[in-house]
């Protein structure tokens, strides 16, 4: 019997024996939350959602637990995380833009002070926080509930900053991640085993800039040579053997590049570089070579953060803290179309997804990444919206290994800890949480958590109603979106919608509006009406936070 099937043993047989006797402890009594985000992960990079990338740990999550196939983010980073942390649309909160608002909303947006923390909300309750990794929410962690907090950054990359005289040649910033949430673990375990715990654990990667151990690009070097049309013919193939039901295999957009143009960032890159994700039989060999490289890297960062995160398990499954911990696993946005050269700067000279490199995945393995979907990171189509979803928790699921198709977004994950936890958060008068708890989804997948879904990032509009979904597409954004007239003048006539059933059309391919004008004009009507109630509750001030129970 192995080391991890031995704990799990011995850790049934306690819990059984507690049951029996009626002796426990507050943390046997209250479940543990485990939250981990990737960063820039597309829809299929994981081996569960049909990738050819080594993820053994995700893929055993999700044997365990259940698989979200219609799971949502905010196609952007920061507004998943303001999202995920408090249970409200990001413009709710001030963490994104839309028609309407100011400079003072999107990623320097500071919340009201009723949009409390999920750490705020738990921590009254009884439960110790900890985060580990990126933050990229107005504020501290440690300011907003959080009792131990490390961004594990020593430089705009992965790497300690070369500028550095001293710099550490071992540091990676996936590990270091790992590595805080493990001493937070152990620390808990030592010192408040009486107690639960939420942890948040938030991975940098695979954003870029691509920076990866040596060791980890060699395992996948020449994986990627066939290219990114064959890349999603085979990722397409293997959705289908595990029964995904994600539908057909969206065309490459090869006129839809980066969502910004820095051509003279791009020139530093080399002429392997490229900016259209074109066919990959008109490449040269050197271009070929350029993009497979780049690819080989961004797999190599998701395989090591399964990798760290197989560590974090082994740290609850020795505490004997597994079965009783809610695990859920998702992405920030999709995978990234970006190119750019920032931080530390590139030079072209050196190993690809060293330090002194920066290198970003671009609109082709972008495109494969996101299989089956359409377009990218920042678009709110699928392919920017669409998360792999995946929650594990053997203590209150009884299923396993299976599918959900229920529609869920990160604003649902803060109401469904807080179900879990019992606690009832106290309201006041702020608004109600936009989020809904996903408890009703573990064992029944006809459960109906959302009527519609609303999207907005960046001159991107969308509204899901049921499998119904109409987007109005921008793709010619100035840059930076929030200082530009075109954002200042957002209005209702500048919106083209388009209309798609996405019960038969993930991919988004085959526009109905022309067939069906009335439900347009209803569900434009509805994106406008929810945007002015949003307006209305980012501007609602209570003069203090609430607290819960």
């Amino acid at each position: 019997m192995n080391d991890r099937r031995r704990t799990r043993t011995a850790f049934a047989f306690a819990f059984a024996w507690f049951c029996l006797t009626g002796v426990s402890t507050q943390a046997a009594e209250q479940t543990n939350f485990l939250v981990i985000l990737a960063d820039d992960l597309g829809y299929s990079d994981l081996g569960c959602y049909g990738g050819e990338i080594n993820t053994p740990n995700l893929d055993a999550l999700a044997a365990g637990g259940l698989k979200y196939t219609q799971f949502y983010n905010t196609a952007r980073c920061w507004p998943t995380r303001a999202a995920l942390m408090t249970g409200y649309y990001p413009q709710q909160v001030r963490r994104d833009g839309m028609p309407g608002t100011t400079r003072q909303y999107g990623g320097g947006g500071k919340r009201p002070d009723w949009a409390l923390t999920l750490a705020e909300r738990l921590r009254p309750a009884g439960y110790r926080t900890y985060h580990s990794g990126k933050w990229h929410i107005d504020g501290k962690p440690i300011e907003h509930g959080f009792d131990r907090s490390d961004e594990a950054t020593r430089s705009p990359g992965f790497f300690d900053s070369i500028r550095k005289k001293n710099r550490d040649p071992k540091f990676y910033r996936t590990t270091a991640t790992a590595q805080h949430a493990i001493e937070c673990l152990q620390e808990h375990g030592e010192l408040y085993p009486e107690q639960p715990f939420f942890h948040y654990l938030a991975f940098h990667a695979p954003h870029f800039p691509l920076h990866a151990l040596p060791e980890d690009i060699e395992r996948y070097r020449d994986r990627y040579l066939a290219g990114w049309d064959a890349l999603r013919e085979q990722r397409k193939q293997r959705q289908a053997t595990l029964g995904l039901g994600v539908g057909e295999l969206s065309p490459i957009e090869t006129e839809v590049g980066p969502p910004y143009d820095f051509p003279d960032q791009i020139k530093q890159l080399g002429a392997g570089e490229i900016n259209r994700p074109v066919a990959w039989d008109t490449l040269t060999e050197q271009q070929q070579r350029f993009q497979a490289t780049k690819m080989a890297i961004h797999t190599a960062m998701v395989d090591r953060m399964d990798r760290e995160i197989g560590r974090v398990i082994d740290q609850l499954e020795e505490m004997g803290e597994f079965e009783n911990t809610w695990i859920c696993f998702l992405s920030d946005n999709g995978a990234s179309a970006e190119i750019m050269v920032r931080g530390e700067g590139h030079d072209p000279t050196a190993s690809p997804g060293s330090a002194e490199t920066y290198l970003c995945l671009g609109p082709g393995f972008s495109s494969a990444a996101n299989t089956p979907f359409r377009r990218h990171k920042t678009w709110v189509h699928e392919g920017g919206t669409s998360t792999p979803f995946i929650v594990h928790w053997p203590k209150g699921i009884g299923s396993s290994d299976e599918r959900r198709t229920n529609v869920g977004h990160a604003i649902d994950i803060t109401p469904t800890v807080l179900e879990i936890a019992e606690v009832q958060p106290k309201f006041g008068d702020a608004p109600p949480m936009s989020g809904r708890s996903l408890v009703p989804t573990f064992e029944n997948e006809q459960a109906v958590i959302h009527d519609e879904l609303w999207f907005y990032h960046e001159g991107n509009w969308a509204l899901r109603q049921g499998d119904w979904k109409i987007i109005h597409s921008n793709i010619a954004r100035p840059f930076p979106w929030q200082r530009s007239e075109t954002a200042a003048n957002e209005s209702k006539g500048d919106a083209h919608w388009k209309l798609y059933d996405l019960s038969h059309d993930r991919a988004e391919q085959h526009d109905l509006a022309d067939q069906h004008p009335d439900r347009v004009k209803q569900m434009a009507n509805r994106w406008w009406e929810l945007q002015g109630q949003f307006l209305k509750d980012s501007t609602w001030s209570i003069g203090k936070a609430v607290g819960s129970n």
